[in-house]
């Protein structure tokens, strides 16, 4: 069970997972920090000098108070449509880095079989463009 674990833990697809949810995170932190400290203040501007983060509404007055933050959601929902657009971005540039420019395969195409009818009036077209060359001299 050791054994088929460590190939398991040690095959390529699992080590460039962990790599990328590492990665994911610290990105996904950068993002986070991004929204929170360059974006929502430049929104807050646009609200009055509201943040999103402070935006709730109280259900119910009492210890402890009840409220929905829709307000953090708000934010959320941009931290989540900013780091999928720069992962899709980045994707993007590595797939155009990484694309091979394979030439095109040409197919030969194959000529069809002719019934015998068709290779008659094939015949006959030639015999009549070898007359026309001629001189306009008769078929024999």
């Amino acid at each position: 069970m050791l054994k088929e674990f460590k190939e398991f833990a040690l095959r390529g697809n699992v080590l460039d997972l962990a790599i990328g949810v590492i990665i994911g995170g610290s990105f996904g932190k950068i993002v986070t920090s991004f929204v929170n400290d360059l974006i929502m203040p430049l929104l807050g501007l646009l609200t009055s000098g509201n943040t999103f983060t402070g935006m709730s509404i109280t259900l119910r007055d009492g210890d402890p108070p009840l409220t929905l933050n829709y307000g953090a959601f708000i934010q959320n929902i941009i931290d989540f449509l900013l780091i999928a657009a720069a992962i899709f971005i980045f994707i993007k540039l590595i797939n155009r880095f990484f694309r091979k420019q394979d030439p095109p395969v040409e197919i030969p195409e194959e000529e069809p079989e002719l019934s015998t009818g068709e290779l008659l009036l094939v015949e006959i077209r030639d015999l009549l463009a070898n007359a026309a060359k001629d001189g306009g001299k008769p078929i024999e």
